[in-house]
């Protein structure tokens, strides 16, 4: 029974409830060690009524073996694997040792795991319970927590209980289990020992904190002369694994040998038989074990030993000897095998030891190759402790924090690098590995421009490439130039010519765009996404951002297809960028919100200011003043700090575009001229330029006719090498509105590609000649930009276009609003995946999402839009995606 604890419990039931009507989610029950937590968690399983119940708990001695929680979780209902995706099937087998191999992508098994689960659910609904959150191994910590995030349409609830300040990371709901209140710890009291004389429950209440352990452990300790206040009680009280520091002390020697096997190993067989060589024979350890029984210790339970409670494992722990901790896991390597005989092995080496840091080593492959960074990191870091030799405890540790990096902590791979730098010695070539990983990290996460010149320390190409990649986001084009001048002493090839064009053609020598269009030759050869990303790149340096934007989009897809072990974040970034360049807005949001969420689970602080900064430009255009500055006000807070030019230019530039979406001519006019000489680290050439046709009408809506002529003569210069139609037409827009030039217009409108762009264009033209006194000519160039406006969500620009064909004589009904602005950014996706053939399990795939989710989300798509099956709305975004001015820009 349980005493003082409605308010805990009703919120676990809430949680509960709500899942049973396919509103997930998960709940945090966080306290000290006894405040009840088990006890709680037990309670709200018994009340449980229809739904299933999966458990698992930490174990703090196998809190280093990759997935040993999520095994205990899942096992129940592995025979439900074959339902999932292949890919998430093939990631959650090798997770739980079906398979040997697997595909090394965290985000993939996550997606598995919360696929497996909503599987498990079915109809009636699941809750996991997860205890000891704390001792959690943390391959099966990340795949449970990015299942708990995505929880929303979902049966199932997860009740985690943690001890102290151990992180839950993403889960916000929390209740503070803590000590009881003293009416409810005075009838617990009651109901265990009687009723203490006052003063003395007043004591005991006031030095445990109502404590619900304590309270009960610490009166059962007290004489009756004690409990009646005849006698003083103990000073200090025992506290913590104190508590039963004198029952272990009070063990026999074999009961103690066979107490301490188990808080080591939790396998019942290997600790009887470790037992029995250890001490004397088979009716020693029968007896060891009556005794721990007796005494309330610990117990068998299935095919392990359970301790009642974890203070009690603790409790032996802390009184053997270490020279004992060691006996008994030397004695338990050599009876267990894989994961668990390397941990026994570490347990028992005494100084350094080679062979144990090698079958550590092979623990941290078989983790990453499972999806299990965070456990690969632990063990490459013991296992450079273990090993002698100073180069390779320095590979080791650099090992250890690719891992760390790739689980998403930041800090710990930091910190394991600048060890590792330390112990390299003079051997240049790990010098050089470990500098390149200090460069990417910072390029990640730290500071651009401190990246820029780790990196331009290398001679490689890798390296000299990934340095003009740091300059780029810093905005450093004299560092680009002279980076890309280095890269010219390699041998031709894709890279080679992309990243040495790039510099020489910012540096207006002739000889680089021929090498970018040399590059671009090969862009259909390119099967990778990092490839395709420097295509992207090649043809913006070009001008053409048209051509960049559909090597953007093909960089998305191969990412999601491929796995990049955490990279995804990064692409989805210039995918989300190239989608909203392509007018294609709610697409757009759609993937940076995909993105940032990724982003941040992976710790990459600079992807998330790329994405933010997105997210501010795509509220601007749809005129949510609100939205755009929060979103650009911690874009920047990252970006600027961070030296990354690009994202804080992008986010400059969502404020100056939110002026021009509201008509404030002037103040846009400043913001834009201000981002066009924003220095490195501040702003960035590339979005310079791509605003010079914003900056010129702005200049032009705020009668500076001389600075919209000295903006258009830059964006010529900038764009001279540009070919793509789409260029041209921004580039003859440009000079229509500088130049008061209609044929230019007309011009633009012909080439126009993009068909947000060109409703630009055509709300443009029909202000001029509206004001020319040609209304009929106006109309119809007013009435198809309002169609696309509407229908793209742009509505500063559909009120402008509406007012506008008012005022040219037009008063018809409102155009109806893009046909897939009723859904989400979650449907959104899905059903341009719908539209490129894909099924549910693979759509399910690629965004990381139960085959349920996705059929839930199609269910709602359908009468959205009023049709009936998979191919009316695949030919419905197929119709909405056309590139035909005026059409519909989803």
């Amino acid at each position: 029974m349980l005493y003082g604890r409605s308010v805990e419990i009703g919120a676990l039931d809430e949680v509960i409830a709500r899942a049973g009507h396919g509103r997930g989610g998960a709940l945090v029950l966080r306290g000290e060690a006894g405040a009840g937590k088990t006890a709680l968690l037990d309670a709200a399983a018994e009340r449980i009524e229809g739904m299933g119940v999966l458990r698992t708990g930490g174990v703090e001695s196998e809190s280093d073996l990759a997935f040993a929680a999520l095994h205990q979780l899942l096992w129940p209902v592995t025979g439900l694997l074959d339902a999932l995706p292949g890919p998430q099937r093939d990631a959650v087998r090798a997770a739980l040792g079906h398979d040997s191999g697997g595909t090394g992508d965290r985000f993939l098994l996550g997606a598995g795991v919360l696929s497996l689960l909503v599987e498990a659910a079915g109809p009636e609904g699941l809750v996991c319970v997860v205890d000891d959150f704390q001792w959690i191994d943390r391959a099966s910590a990340d795949a449970l927590l990015f299942a708990a995030r995505r929880l929303g349409t979902e049966r199932i609830a997860m009740l985690f209980a943690v001890r102290g300040d151990a992180p839950v990371k993403g889960v916000p709901s929390t209740v503070d289990v803590r000590g009881l209140p003293e009416d409810a710890a005075a009838e617990l009291l009651e109901s265990r020992h009687g009723l203490p004389a006052a003063p003395v429950r007043r004591e005991l209440i006031k030095l445990t904190g109502a404590n619900p352990l304590a309270l009960v452990e610490i009166a059962a300790r007290l004489t009756p002369a004690q409990l009646a206040d005849r006698e003083p009680l103990p000073d200090p009280l025992p506290g913590g694994a104190r508590l039963y520091g004198d029952r272990v002390a009070g063990l026999s020697s074999p009961a103690r040998l066979v107490a301490l096997l188990a808080a080591v190993e939790t396998d019942l067989e290997v600790v009887l038989r470790a037992a029995e060589r250890l001490a004397s024979g088979p009716e020693a350890v029968a007896v060891a074990f009556a005794e721990l029984e007796e005494c309330g210790l610990a117990g068998v339970s299935g095919t392990g030993v359970r301790f009642r409670h974890p203070l009690m494992r603790s409790a032996v722990h802390e009184a053997a000897a270490p020279a004992e901790v060691r006996r008994v896991h030397a004695a338990l390597a050599e009876l267990t095998a894989g994961d668990r005989r390397a941990w026994h092995l570490a347990g028992a080496a005494l100084g350094q030891a080679e062979p144990v840091a090698v079958a550590l080593a092979e623990v941290a492959g078989r983790a990453r190759d499972r999806g299990g960074y965070a456990a690969a990191a632990t063990a490459l870091t013991r296992a450079a402790e273990l090993t002698p030799e100073p180069r390779a405890r320095a590979a080791r540790l650099k090992d250890a924090a690719v891992s760390a990096w790739l689980a998403g902590r930041p800090g710990q791979a930091e910190s394991l690098l600048a060890e590792a730098r330390e112990g390299a010695g003079g051997d240049s070539t790990l010098a050089m590995e470990i500098t390149r990983l200090r460069g990417r990290f910072e390029l990640n996460s730290g500071n651009a421009a401190e990246a820029v010149r780790i990196l331009a320390a290398g001679d490689s190409l890798d390296m000299l490439a990934d340095a003009v990649e740091a300059a780029s986001h810093v905005g450093d084009t004299a560092a680009v130039v002279e980076l890309g001048r280095r890269v010219t002493a390699h041998p031709e090839g894709f890279l080679r010519d992309t990243v040495a064009g790039i510099g020489l053609t910012l540096d207006g020598d002739a000889a680089g765009p021929g090498l970018l269009r040399r590059a671009l030759a090969r862009a259909d050869e390119l099967d990778d996404a990092v490839g395709c990303l420097w295509a992207t790149a090649a043809a913006s340096a070009l001008g053409e951002s048209d051509l960049a934007t559909g090597m953007a989009e093909r960089a998305g897809r191969v990412a999601r297809v491929s796995g990049m072990a955490g990279q995804l974040p990064v692409v989805l970034g210039f995918v989300a960028t190239a989608d909203r360049l392509a007018g294609r807005l709610a697409h757009s949001r759609a993937v940076s919100e995909e993105g940032l969420a990724l982003a941040r689970e992976a710790g990459y602080e600079n992807t998330v200011a790329a994405h933010l900064a997105n997210l501010a430009v795509l509220a601007a255009l749809r005129g949510e003043e609100e939205s755009c500055e929060r979103q650009a006000r911690e874009a920047l807070a990252i970006a600027l700090p961070h030296r990354v030019g690009l994202s804080a230019g992008v986010a400059s530039y969502a404020q100056a575009m939110l002026e021009l979406c509201l008509g404030r001519y002037a103040s846009a006019r400043d913001r834009f001229r201000v981002l066009a000489v924003a220095g490195p680290g501040a702003g960035h050439p590339t979005v310079a330029w791509r605003t010079m046709p914003d900056l010129i009408e702005a200049a032009v809506g705020a009668g500076d006719e001389t600075g919209a002529r000295a903006a258009l003569s830059a964006y010529e210069r900038s764009t001279e090498h540009a070919v793509t139609p789409e260029s041209r037409a921004l580039l003859a827009r440009c000079r229509g509105l500088a130049e008061a030039d209609e044929e230019a217009f007309g011009e633009a409108l012909r080439l126009h590609t993009n068909p947000f762009e060109a409703a630009r264009t055509a709300l443009l033209l029909g202000e001029r000649l509206r004001r020319a006194q040609q209304p009929g000519r106006a109309r119809a160039h007013l009435r198809t930009a309002w169609e696309v406006f509407e229908q793209a969500g742009a509505r500063p620009w559909a009120r402008r276009a509406q007012e506008e064909l008012r005022a040219a004589g037009e008063y018809g009904s409102a155009p109806s609003p893009g046909v897939l602005d009723a859904l989400t950014p979650q449907e959104l996706r899905i059903a341009g995946l719908v539209a490129d053939g894909l099924s549910s399990k693979q759509i399910a795939a690629r965004l990381f999402l139960s085959p349920r989710t996705v059929e839930y989300h199609l269910y709602k798509t359908y009468p959205k839009l009023g049709i009936g099956s998979r191919t009316d709305l695949a030919r419905l975004v197929v119709l909405r995606k056309a590139p035909v001015a005026g059409d519909d820009m989803l």
